[in-house]
């Protein structure tokens, strides 16, 4: 099964996050519903992060292979993402 999340609109910065090559980047992501409301709850065990260039649709390179826990990741319909931030410190704060 293949989700792509929603982002989390309050955490759109002001301007597009720009990484040059070896740089790091950062998002916040809430995996599941707090109070059980989200649906078809499942487990993950593989991330695939795509990257845009620097227009729309454009190709930004190879997609990230991040390592998930063993037991894989829970998540469901409440799936969301934060957009980019500069900072580690802002991911988590939305």
């Amino acid at each position: 099964m293949q989700w792509v999340p929603q982002p989390i609109k309050d955490s759109k910065p002001q301007a597009v996050t720009t990484l040059a090559p070896g740089e790091s980047g950062y998002a916040g992501v809430s995996l599941s519903a707090a109070d059980g409301s989200g649906e078809w709850g499942t487990t993950g065990h593989k991330l695939t992060v795509g990257f845009q260039g620097r227009t729309p649709h454009s190709d930004g390179g190879p997609s990230a292979l991040p390592a998930l826990p063993a037991k894989g990741v829970s998540y469901d319909s409440t799936l969301t993402v934060t957009y980019w931030p500069h900072d580690m410190d802002d991911a988590p704060t939305y």
